[in-house]
């Protein structure tokens, strides 16, 4: 079995390259500075953003194997896995990372914000590619917040550094709504595979042991995180990916109960476990209840 790192605080992978600490919550770290660079595979228990200046091979994100493209940025969260199992090798290596504890976005509104940044669980597949004045400007953050930590800590340094990881996140996100905006005429036809896989997934009578679609399982099935897959679906519509499954399975609901059969039947038909949640479902997305369009 690899051994793995367990980065419980953002020094421990400091400590293992031999980098600098700077904070007991923050780390940044230049690999073109240090002497040399071990490869690791980590367990995650913080926030950490990874710019490859050159391209990275054999990396492993939690069961998947990539390879880390030029001017390349990955994120990862709590819980995750991901690095290069260490083969007692020093290496040099070009780019940054990033760590950053949820310890210092107690009581922040950063904290109360980090469920936007819905890329820190996209798959490796969907890293964000920046062109070169976006890593430039990465980069140069990551400086700045190296700079600031560097100075004899006051009552202003932990506001000053949250409120640069705020701007590096809002960054970020701007970034990858523009590489979706660039891949969007590429995934057009993902509402229509959709769809197929939709018709599909009730053809083959799946709904018998998984119950309702989920998000996971369509994401799966199109070869994209959940994460990615339901931010390409918001583009696309407007509206949540969890949303455009429940639209498609309420019509599915309206053809089965015009076409004759119960409540109970197209509640077992659809996928729900319990009747009750489907006629609350569907009184929320028709306005009316089952029983009520049926009479009419």
């Amino acid at each position: 079995m690899n051994q793995v790192l367990n980065v419980h605080t953002v020094n421990d992978y400091a400590r293992y390259q031999g980098a600098e600490v700077l904070h007991r919550h923050v780390s940044v770290i230049h690999y073109d500075e240090l002497e040399h660079f071990r490869h690791s595979l980590n367990r995650y228990d913080v926030y950490g953003i990874f710019l490859a200046d050159e391209v990275t091979e054999g990396l492993t994100y939690g069961i998947v194997n990539y390879d880390l493209a030029h001017h390349a940025l990955m994120c990862v969260a709590p819980g995750q896995i991901g690095g290069k199992t260490d083969d007692g090798q020093p290496h040099r290596s070009k780019g940054w990372a990033f760590l950053f504890d949820p310890a210092l976005l107690v009581g922040r509104e950063l904290g109360r914000r980090m469920h936007r940044y819905t890329y820190f669980a996209y798959s490796t597949s969907e890293a964000l590619l920046l062109a070169d004045a976006e890593r430039d400007t990465i980069a140069n953050l990551f400086d700045t917040i190296r700079t600031e930590l560097r100075r004899p800590a006051d009552d202003h340094t932990d506001n000053i550094v949250a409120a640069h990881i705020a701007i590096l996140l809002e960054l970020i996100g701007r970034y990858y709504s523009r590489q979706m905006a660039s891949s969007l005429p590429s995934q057009s036809g993902l509402l229509s595979r959709l769809d197929r896989l939709l018709h599909r997934y009730y053809a083959d009578e799946r709904y018998r042991e998984q119950g309702l679609p989920s998000v996971k399982y369509c994401a799966q099935e199109l070869c994209l995180s959940p994460n990615y897959f339901g931010d390409l679906i918001r583009q696309l519509t407007g509206e949540s990916a969890t949303k455009a499954i429940r639209r498609f399975v309420m019509q599915r609901a309206q053809t089965l109960l015009i076409g004759g059969h119960t409540v109970a039947e197209t509640a077992e038909l659809l996928g729900y476990e319990h009747p009750q949640h489907f006629t609350r479902q569907f009184k929320n997305h028709f306005g009316m209840t089952p029983t009520a369009l049926k009479k009419n």
